[in-house]
């Protein structure tokens, strides 16, 4: 799967989970500083990952993520 379409799935459910705008989501944007997204956030982000590539990922990673492309990152590699 393409980094591109990656990011773009992510940005889709960043926006619904967060209520904002997809436009207002890029690589760069940091999870909690600009998205304001909270330990809760990230665990409904992770299951909607989760349900959307039908994969497991590690919770403590996944609270550790700082942006949105550190997230990309690591689907990625768990994709490849």
């Amino acid at each position: 799967m393409k980094k591109e379409d990656i990011l773009e799935k992510l940005k889709e459910i960043i926006a619904s989970i967060m209520k904002t705008d997809v436009s207002g989501v890029s690589r760069e944007s940091r999870l909690k500083e600009d998205l304001r997204a909270d330990s809760l956030d990230k665990i409904n982000m992770l299951m909607a990952l989760e349900e959307a590539y039908d994969i497991e990922m590690d919770e403590e990673e996944a609270l550790t993520f700082k942006t949105v492309g550190d997230v990309v990152d690591y689907l990625v590699k768990e994709l490849s």
